[in-house]
């Protein structure tokens, strides 16, 4: 059987970058730096650094073929502090953003040379920044270039960053100092094997969020090595990564840790959690994708494959005729596709807690589950749902006050004159809304669904029409359901 380590090495060959690739992105990264420079200059704008970030920049964890570059441009924030002097934090965000809008505008995108650097724009996260395509050889090379304040390491550490950005250097700065060539190849090995089982970042097809590279850095620096950290991954979600060695019984006393399924506390900001995106199912479905592999390891698990189309003709019925797949197409492609992916899972929450339940909190269609799977390109999204209980009775028992209660009982009885007793409470049947969780599902979605996204088909899962949707229900069989 071949060694887990000559996998690894084999894995590495297949994905690290050429000299090639590096050398072309690090005159792209001079050619930049010199243009912006050169119109800072011109109008008379002050900058602290200019430096290349990401896995592209000063990490050096970047895949073949992963030409995308983060360019972060530092400001010295006691230029621009007496501008926020007494205002409240939210106030002072939105000051900033103005500010860093203007500069965007004004400094950032008239730097760029047309004939090079094409369609700059100014894009807005949690933070305005402009991003730009590089046409090169055949390719077009994504570059981002961000504005932050350059704050000092025990300021963000005592006070927390100015904006969202603020830390993202010092990310960089960690790995760089932190992380030897060897743990560096083992990142990327590890990237690759996120990525090749779809769990990688906000566009994962398993859960909302999969694991994201400063994520894999650290997972990497904390247990040495690739093959030490898969031998521990199944411990991940009981025992808690902090740098500060604090117990796991201090960490989830900290509020906004309390929801989070797994804990990888970011070394640079000691209560900030790196992992708190991370879904749930991602990190399931990537556990049982590392067990199998260490039972039997093969190259396969690191390769990158299309999601396949499910063969619905192949699932028993008893299965098939629970699971419902709704398709949608966007028709504005102004939203991003990280707002069209969250209102899917905020419909899909919606859907789960008012089929689970009825309004009095009677059991209703029983258990749901439910997962998104999008291609941002084509402007297709889908959301595909297990339903326990597909059919049921057209009434239920409802329950109300205990008998004993007087007060309540009286308002019970004469609001419901068909009640009975039984096992100490007031009981009365109650017609259902409704009895076929398809008709539910329509109604729903027809009274949720954003106005950007135009249904396509909504049925049982027998009826997809889209090949993403079908590839949606295969996600939700083949990666969701047996982890439940």
């Amino acid at each position: 059987m071949t060694s887990i380590n000559s996998i690894f090495q084999e894995v590495l060959e297949d994905i690290a970058p050429t000299q090639q690739e590096l050398t072309l992105i690090s005159d792209i990264i001079a050619k930049l730096i010199t243009l912006l420079d050169e119109k800072a200059q011109q109008l008379g704008i002050k900058y602290t650094r200019i430096e290349p970030q990401g896995s592209t920049g000063i990490k050096q964890t970047q895949l073949k073929n992963d030409f995308d570059i983060d360019l972060f441009v530092g400001l010295n924030y006691e230029l621009y502090k007496p501008n926020y002097d007494g205002l409240s934090k939210n106030k002072l965000k939105k000051e900033s953003k103005k500010e860093f809008r203007s500069l965007c505008n004004n400094w950032i995108i008239k730097s760029l040379p047309l004939k090079e650097f094409q369609n700059p724009r100014l894009l807005y996260a949690e933070h305005p920044y402009v991003t730009v395509d590089y046409h090169v050889k055949n390719k077009i090379i994504k570059i981002d270039i961000v504005l932050f304040f350059d704050l000092e390491l025990d300021y963000i550490m005592k006070h927390g960053p100015i904006t969202a950005v603020d830390r993202s250097p010092w990310h960089g700065r960690f790995v760089k100092d932190n992380l030897s060539q060897k743990q560096k190849n083992d990142v990327r090995v590890l990237k690759q094997f996120f990525k090749a089982n779809h769990c990688y970042g906000d566009k994962s097809a398993v859960g909302k969020v999969g694991f994201i590279g400063y994520s894999a850095e650290l997972l990497i620096h904390y247990y040495g090595n690739l093959q030490d950290l898969f031998s521990n991954f199944a411990e991940l979600k009981s025992n808690p990564i902090d740098f500060e060695n604090r117990p796991i019984n201090e960490l989830k006393k900290i509020q906004h840790f309390q929801n989070d399924y797994l804990i990888i506390t970011d070394p640079v900001d000691k209560n900030r959690n790196v992992a708190s995106a991370i879904s749930e199912k991602a990190y399931n479905y990537c556990k049982q994708r590392i067990k199998e592999f260490l039972d039997n390891p093969k190259k396969d698990y690191f390769l990158i494959e299309n999601i396949p189309e499910i063969d619905i003709t192949t699932i028993d019925n008893s299965l098939t005729e629970k699971i419902f797949i709704v398709e949608v197409k966007n028709e504005n492609n102004e939203i991003h596709y990280t707002i069209n992916r969250d209102k899917l899972y905020s419909l899909g929450d919606n859907i789960k807690a008012n089929g689970e339940k009825e309004f009095s909190h009677a059991e209703r269609f029983g258990q749901i589950e439910f997962e998104v799977y999008f291609e941002y390109d084509l402007e297709e999204y889908n959301l595909a749902i297990f339903c326990e209980k597909p059919e049921i009775g057209k009434s239920y028992l409802r329950r109300g006050p205990p008998s004993k209660d007087q007060t309540h009982s009286k308002k019970f009885k004469k609001k419901n004159p068909s009640f009975f007793e039984k096992d100490g409470f007031l009981w009365v049947e109650s017609i259902r809304d409704y009895s076929i969780f398809e008709n539910f599902l329509r109604d729903l979605i027809r009274d949720k669904i954003p106005d950007n996204l135009r249904v396509v088909n909504i049925s049982n899962s027998t009826g997809a029409k889209t090949m993403s949707g079908k590839r949606c229900i295969y996600v939700l069989l083949k990666m969701v359901l047996p982890f439940k």
